[in-house]
């Protein structure tokens, strides 16, 4: 059963099960990264028998095994699927944007330049946690910055197949290549590049703990999205949603994995308790009741706040990865928050829309680092480049303020650099 608590009587620190990946795999990690540094596809194959208990005479996945694969997917999948895409494309079209030059008069021009990286690398869960839709969500914005190439890294099937529904999304989202391996062993072949993996400038997308763990110690090699821990949703509602609606949408998160997240935050006690009984009776409706009842049992909760004012102060100390503002004026609510990854407004936006259709990114930041980042964007796939020129007549001007500062911090040679191309050096 599901915990109910009033806000006040315990810790704030309890009122969010916060579960992170553990520390164990740490070792077993750094093992798998050294061996396929070292040996690059002869690792990438011994892990394939290994875990996935796959014997593949190629890495690569041929361009015939794509169009044969991609065409298995049922026609109306591929429609929803198409459907998404364009949603996603015309949201995170917006987020495109160029570079400035700032042009003075006196001889000064300085600017930025925005510039895409010229390789990424997606990881994309297989198994029972095979999601299509992290395939656009990670790859359209991607394309959309202008990534030459995108190189999808993914675990094989013991028949050395991929998931047609994968391979439908990969091919509409205008994914490059597609390699089967997963695990940390595929994050490793993305960092350090292999006889038949290119190494990539960036590694996006989600994974189990020892992908996550890869994807940490990678980082400084590679650039990466965050380290994403598991799934959390929380939900501000005032009395007057349907029980039945907050039931669904909580449980909507909790049947990710065990160790989901999911939290009603309400000024209501008599809604708290329809909820509760609510989720009780949907638990056994569910084809992933086990893993589901295991997220509520041990992280669930539902909280009495004061009132909604109360129930927006938790919600940005908690920052979840997602929050659903559930009341009748739900944007007089939307200036309130400060911390989350994605806010889903209304009783009639769960929180399963922008997994899929909406548009905006379900690749969010969990664990509380939505106090200090961002879903994933356009923005992820580009770098910043600066430039600045000075004519002859605009560095004489400063020359001689640059060697003050500079002479202030003990850097001489940074001083006579700017004023020994005006005869000033014997002022140093």
């Amino acid at each position: 059963m599901i915990k109910i608590m009033k806000y006040g009587e315990v810790p704030a620190s309890e009122l969010f099960t916060r579960v992170s990946f553990a520390g164990a795999v740490e070792e077993t990690v750094a093992e798998i990264l050294a061996n396929v540094k070292a040996n690059g596809d002869a690792a990438l194959y011994e892990y394939s028998r290994k875990f996935d208990k796959a014997e593949l005479s190629s890495l690569e996945l041929s361009a015939e095994e794509w169009e044969a694969g991609a065409a298995l997917a049922e026609p109306d999948f591929v429609r929803v699927l198409n459907e998404a895409a364009e949603n996603i494309r015309n949201f995170h079209r917006h987020q495109l944007r160029s570079g400035f030059i700032v042009n003075e008069a006196n001889g000064v021009v300085m600017g930025q330049k925005v510039i895409p990286i010229e390789r990424a690398g997606l990881y994309v869960p297989g198994g029972t946690a095979s999601y299509p839709s992290t395939v656009l969500m990670d790859a359209i914005p991607a394309k959309l910055a202008g990534v030459s190439e995108l190189v999808m890294v993914t675990p094989p099937a013991r028949d050395g197949s991929i998931s047609p529904n994968i391979l439908a999304a990969a091919k509409i989202a205008g994914v490059d290549r597609i390699f089967k391996v997963g695990g940390a062993q595929a994050i490793a072949a993305l960092a350090y590049g292999t006889q038949s993996i290119p190494k990539v400038d960036k590694i996006v997308g989600p994974g189990n703990a020892f992908v996550a763990e890869a994807k940490k110690q990678v980082y400084g090699l590679v650039s990466i999205d965050m380290i994403a821990g598991p799934s959390e949703v929380m939900i501000v509602s005032d009395g007057k949603s349907d029980p039945r609606f907050v039931a669904a949408d909580m449980l909507a998160q909790a049947e990710h994995d065990k160790m989901a997240t999911a939290v009603l935050v309400t000024d209501s006690e008599e809604l708290a308790k329809a909820v509760a009984a609510e989720i009780e009776a949907q638990l056994r409706l569910l084809a992933r009741e086990e893993i589901a009842r295991a997220s509520i049992e041990n992280n669930g909760k539902i909280i009495v706040a004061q009132d909604l004012h109360n129930a927006i102060d938790i919600a940005n100390e908690i920052a979840p990865e997602h929050l659903e503002i559930c009341t009748d004026s739900p944007f007089d609510w939307l200036g309130e928050v400060k911390n989350a990854g994605s806010v889903f407004l209304g009783r009639y936006t769960p929180e399963a829309l922008g997994d899929y259709l909406a548009g905006p990114n379900h690749t969010l930041p969990t664990l509380g680092t939505a106090r200090f980042s961002n879903p994933l964007s356009v923005d992820d796939f580009v770098k910043k480049t600066q430039y600045s020129y000075y004519s002859r007549e605009a560095l004489e001007k400063v020359a001689d303020d640059i060697a003050i500062f500079a002479k202030k911090e003990g850097l001489t040679a940074h001083a006579r650099s700017a004023v020994i191309r005006f005869g000033g050096e014997d002022k140093i």
